[in-house]
């Protein structure tokens, strides 16, 4: 099979044809057919998680596919059922990373990768693919949906008539603005760099857009709340010091900043802790606290109700060999979720 292989940290990742070793115990052969690509990707390619110690490897962790081969001990899938991938727990044993073969070279991986044609992971990294649900779609499942609806649902909760700042509207700061709108909040404010994206988290549902490079966020959320600042903001841009901005935004007295991006390895945030004694309150999510047997299937009815429309989440589609390009126009702001094409014919 073809594999995007990471040899090298801040380089191209290069196309090989790698081989499984048999199953073990706990792990799922799964064919895919798409690959989400998410800034956590684009952050090990670059080298800014920090020292790699297991390189060669592959990368990936959100897709759909069809399963193949189960190995022993294996209860939650069987052969031919459709499957999301994902990184976030969920039930079924839990094993390490596979390895595969290349030329005699090892390639390692992690429980799940999904920048390979055919995919060993791990079996809680699976989650049975609801009815009713396209492929493409499927993938967002993996990752963007539980982390950044599951920010909203799982942890915020909402109050009625609450405000809300969500800053970066990339796939988890849209899927938790669409989350926003199972709730009945009275302003929805999202702060983002691109016009583009503002304009269509208008079209979902925001009350209120700003644009950072055009007026100062914090000034412009004191403007539009009249001075009060908000209940909520979530953080989803990966950088140290918007997830400062984030908390500095929220009210005094029980406001709450949630972040789940993860900036670069070394960096660290600021905070007056007079504003916390304040009663100020701020706290990391891991993939939204989201359970995946018990989430996906939530999730997957409010899609087709209409109620999540996952389909602006998708920007632009590649091919598994146009890797490296979705990875830069990631980026550079050029696109929102890239999906990776890697075998249509499974519907």
């Amino acid at each position: 099979m073809k594999a995007a292989i990471l040899e090298k940290l801040n380089s191209p990742l290069i196309i090989r044809e790698i081989d499984t070793f048999p199953l073990l115990g706990g792990q799922v052969l799964v064919k895919l057919a798409y690959s989400g690509v998410c800034h956590s990707q684009l952050m090990e390619a670059r080298g800014k998680r920090g020292d790699d110690n297991y390189l060669p490897h592959l990368l990936g962790h959100e897709g759909s596919g069809i399963v193949v081969q189960v190995g022993d001990g294996v209860l939650k899938v069987k052969p031919g059922d459709k499957v999301i991938l994902g990184w976030i727990k969920g039930n079924g044993l839990n094993v390490n990373g596979a390895k595969y073969n290349c030329n005699g070279h090892i390639i390692n991986s992690g429980s799940v990768t999904t920048f390979n044609e055919y995919s060993v992971v791990s079996e809680n990294r699976c989650t049975i693919l609801p009815e009713g649900i396209p492929m493409d779609i499927a993938v967002l499942f993996g990752c963007a949906i539980p982390t950044g609806a599951g920010i909203i649902t799982n942890t915020i909760q909402p109050k009625k008539g609450s405000t809300i700042a969500i800053f970066g509207l990339g796939g988890i700061g849209l899927s938790a603005l669409m989350a926003t709108m199972l709730f009945d909040c009275s302003k929805v404010i999202v702060i983002d760099v691109q016009n583009e994206k503002l304009g269509l988290a208008l079209e979902i549902g925001a009350t209120h857009t700003i644009n950072p490079l055009e007026e100062d966020p914090l000034k412009a959320i004191a403007r539009i709340t009249n001075g009060e600042n908000v209940d909520y903001s979530v953080e989803a841009t990966g950088l140290a010091r918007i997830i400062e901005l984030a908390f500095n935004v929220i009210k005094r007295n029980g406001g709450l900043c949630v972040f789940a991006s993860h900036p670069e390895h070394g960096e660290k945030i600021s905070l007056d802790p007079f504003e916390l004694i304040c009663g100020k309150q701020i706290k990391g999510s891991w993939g939204g606290m989201s359970n995946p047997d018990i989430d996906i299937p939530k999730f997957a009815e409010l899609y087709k109700k209409g109620k999540l429309p996952l389909e602006k989440l998708i920007s632009k589609r590649y091919k598994l060999s146009e890797i490296n390009d979705a990875l830069d126009d990631l980026e550079n702001k050029r696109v929102g979720r890239p999906l990776i094409e890697i075998d249509t014919t499974i519907i």
